[in-house]
């Protein structure tokens, strides 16, 4: 007897992207980016979304891949971007699905994903670039080949040498917008020892500068210089515990799982007077274009994953001129941006 077939036949694909130079954070260094790649096909059309999750959650691809696997049934039975919120959990595996239903939706229809999520033009987005930690001397050489990008995230570690990076990097680009992000890497003292330098040498912002579980030490803490919520903040109801903390929200697709979630934590930030910053666990391409989205409603990009690989996919995002310009069909039926 024959079976029926799916309503969306859905393949998932491990990939691993080498990197031109390690990149150096507190506690980790990658050579690769590990990730998967979804594939949704229905009646002849195909959507595609690809997430690297959160290696901070122990998520790998292969965790990713057999959390799909457990509710594969569910998902060809012909799942919507609602339903898919209550099958799985926050991360990389509901990011991957929800990135290829909005693909997908967009090449059934021939409309955007933007016009499908209200967000009509889009703008090239000015986007950070971020320097991995490594020497000071090392990281001001790699500043001074960014020529005009105009902004420049920081990765600091908690050592010694944190205060001289800034230093150095500032004497690189004295005209830079300047970003630190110590990925959980200080606490009270370390913070109020560097915050001196942190203003002589205009830092705009500090990204998630103590551990997940710390996040009281900024209650009622003056700081002159506002501080993102990263590692603190994954899905919508951390949003609520974020004022009075944290200043400015970031948001990144593998952690709240998927643009469906972070379009709505992005306005609900809004509401709570909060800025909002989306970012990335690093990724192709395919992983900055539902980002790119998102950000069409945020203060701060970093969406500068694709610069630390060997190769992308094509057609791939470009930059330029700090600017991030997202290429026709790549994803989401998105058309070519460029400067006005």
């Amino acid at each position: 007897m024959p079976t029926t077939p799916p309503a969306i036949a859905m393949t998932v694909k491990r990939e691993s992207w080498p990197m031109h130079t390690p990149f150096r954070i507190t506690g980790k260094t990658w050579t690769a980016v590990d990730l998967i790649l979804v594939t949704l096909a229905r009646s002849g059309a195909v959507g595609r979304g690809e997430a690297a999750g959160v290696y901070y959650h122990h998520e790998t691809p292969e965790s990713m891949q057999a959390q799909l696997e457990r509710v594969r049934d569910r998902i060809e039975a012909g799942i919507n971007r609602q339903a898919l919120l209550h099958l799985l959990p926050a991360g990389g595996a509901r990011n991957a699905v929800d990135a290829a239903l909005w693909d997908l939706e967009a090449q059934e229809t021939g409309r955007p994903v933007s016009l499908n999520a209200g967000l009509v033009p889009l703008w090239p987005l000015r986007s950070l670039i971020t320097l991995g930690a490594a020497a000071p001397a090392a990281m001001a050489a790699a500043a001074r080949k960014l020529g005009d990008w105009g902004a420049v995230k920081l990765k600091l570690t908690g050592e010694p040498d944190d205060a001289e990076r800034v230093r150095a990097v500032r004497d690189a680009l004295p005209q830079a917008w300047l970003a630190v992000d110590a990925n959980q890497g200080f606490d009270r003292k370390s913070l109020d020892f560097l915050m001196p330098t942190f203003l002589d040498a205009k830092v705009e912002l500090i990204e998630q500068p103590f551990p997940v579980g710390s996040e009281s030490w900024l209650e009622g803490w003056h700081h002159p210089i506002p501080i993102a919520g990263d590692e603190s903040l994954i899905d919508l109801p951390d949003v609520a515990t974020m004022p009075g903390r944290f200043e400015c929200l970031n948001i990144k697709l593998d952690k709240c799982g998927g643009l469906t979630q972070g379009l709505e934590m992005a306005r609900k930030a809004r509401e709570l007077g909060l800025s909002v910053m989306v970012g990335n666990m690093s990724g192709t391409s395919l992983s900055m274009a539902p980002a790119f989205v998102l950000g069409q409603l945020c203060d701060v990009v970093d969406l500068d994953g694709p610069l630390v690989l060997s190769s992308d996919r094509t057609p791939g995002v470009r930059y330029e001129n700090g600017l991030l310009h997202m290429p026709q069909g790549l994803w989401g039926h998105l058309p070519a941006t460029s400067a006005a």
